[in-house]
């Protein structure tokens, strides 16, 4: 496939001609355009030249006009390449008093994105066509979806600073959704009262890495959160924007139907093992059919694909965003995601510092919140005090460092199970298993969420209930809560 002739692509050379007059005429006008034209958006390499070096003169508090011009490009011996003398007049000579530099920036930047849009367009045709084997169809997808929305991405000429009132007009936006919600927090719920108080809720842009040893509950937490917000949305429980009105489960270890399974379970309350099994009457298989056809049209959606790269999974977030709307994304778990580089260049330490800056980039760009899952290594299993902190994921890579938030999920009872007094233990007595028993009961519905990182707030210890036959955490009732004994 031939490259179009770059005479034919898109361009306007008497615009650019008309924007040098007018900076010529008018060097203050730089300011306002300086941020997002460079000169390698002109389409003429003369205008670019030209532009360049009005740029370097006004960045060094220099004057740039035609004689100060003519005098930088005689030093540099190509006055002949950009035309000479008489065309350095001619340009400022194109402009006039209504010349509006800001409208003939903006118009010579939308035609530098339409020829990039075509390039880029050449170049995913002209890979597509050869046959790579280190490169699969999936790859140049993949590709091809970054490249276009990096390209959106630069089409926004406005980013740049945000002047100190604005930003505080966004923080005054945040604090009085915090002030108008019930539970006095500025993100989205996760639908556990004692975790939103200590953490703010879900708030965007933020990376929060929830973290523990296997078994300790991180799935059933993360699909626990996924449910609520997703279900808080669909009954307009939660304000969002049309952009933001869905939830992305990026489930790298489970499949989507075991998913779906554990939230039927938890929501109709019947066990999953028992729905696994057929082991329910016709009155349970009801209520299953009656929570299914509540849960179907909720804005969860669940991807499986195993094996995904950080750029696969913001590509597919994007995407989500773009065409269905995404206020929170949640990925089980990092350890899974592949590294982007290729086998041998880098470590899984050097990988996992990537996927977790990747994975911080991508909650920014997006702005939403992202819950990303971390198994913890067995150093904790090797203390007498198995509750999880900070430096057991120092091996991790930099998710500590990236991280907004880090929760440690820790279900005492875990542990306490598998100390029972044996009667073939040498110290066995019976007082000894009924202590045990006692412990036993005590842990078996509480679990505990480790605040270990905060950078909006304090940390700390949150106690939440669980139940293990539906993996549901929910908000736990404290002595002082419960209602008063009658007679």
């Amino acid at each position: 496939m031939e490259k179009p002739d770059i005479s034919s692509l898109p361009q306007n050379i008497e615009a650019e001609q008309a924007l040098l007059g007018a900076l010529l005429a008018n060097n203050r006008a730089f300011e306002s355009i300086s941020d997002y034209l460079k000169p390698n958006h002109f389409a003429d390499p003369i205008h670019a030249k030209i532009y360049e070096v009005i740029s370097k003169l006004l960045t060094r508090e220099h004057v740039a006009d035609v004689i100060m011009l003519k005098k930088y490009f005689e030093q540099e011996g190509t006055l002949n390449d950009v035309g000479g003398y008489k065309y350095l007049i001619k340009l400022a000579e194109s402009s006039s008093p209504l010349t509006n530099p800001e409208y003939y920036a903006q118009y010579i930047y939308e035609q530098y994105l339409r020829r990039e849009l075509i390039s880029t367009g050449y170049d995913i045709v002209s890979h597509a066509m050869k046959e790579d084997i280190d490169s699969s169809a999936t790859d140049q997808i993949e590709e091809a979806e970054k490249r276009l929305y990096e390209l959106s991405d630069k089409g926004d000429a406005g980013k740049g600073f945000v002047d100190f009132g604005q930003a505080l007009s966004y923080s005054m936006d945040s604090i009085q959704r915090a002030y108008q919600n019930e539970g006095r927090i500025a993100g989205i719920s996760t639908g556990l009262d004692d975790l939103d108080r200590r953490t703010g809720g879900l708030n965007k842009s933020d990376l929060i890495v929830l973290a523990g040893r296997p078994a300790m509950g991180k799935t059933a937490l993360a699909t626990n959160i996924a449910y609520n917000v997703a279900e808080m949305i669909s009954r307009g429980a939660v304000k969002l924007d049309e952009q933001s009105r869905g939830v992305a489960f990026f489930s790298l270890e489970m499949s989507a139907d075991q998913l779906a399974t554990r939230i039927l379970s938890s929501t109709a309350g019947i066990s999953s093992q028992k729905m696994r099994n057929g082991n329910i009457d016709s009155g349970e298989y009801g209520r299953i059919a009656e929570v299914a056809r509540t849960l179907e049209k909720m804005p969860l959606y669940i991807d499986d694909t195993p094996g995904l790269t950080i750029n696969a999974i913001r590509n597919r977030a994007r995407r989500l965003k773009r065409t269905k709307g995404l206020g929170l994304i949640v990925i089980d778990y990092i350890q899974l995601i592949m590294g982007g580089s290729k086998r041998g260049e880098v470590n899984r330490v050097q990988e996992l510092s990537e996927i977790s800056r990747g994975l911080k980039i991508m909650a920014k760009e997006l702005d939403v919140p992202v819950i990303a899952l971390s198994q913890l290594n067995r150093g904790v299993e090797q203390r007498d005090d198995k509750r999880p902190v900070m430096s057991d994921l120092r091996e991790s890579g930099s998710i500590e460092q990236d991280a907004d938030i880090v929760l440690f999920v820790y279900r005492e009872n875990y542990y306490i199970q598998n100390e029972e007094p044996k009667e073939s233990d040498k110290n066995y007595t019976p007082e000894k298993h009924e202590k045990w028993q006692q412990r036993m009961n005590a842990t078996k519905y509480k679990a505990e969420v480790i605040v270990g990182k905060h950078r909006h707030g304090p940390t700390g210890s949150v106690t939440l209930s669980w139940n293990g036959e539906f993996a549901q955490f929910g908000n736990f009732i404290h002595d002082d809560q419960l209602p008063e004994q009658i007679g």
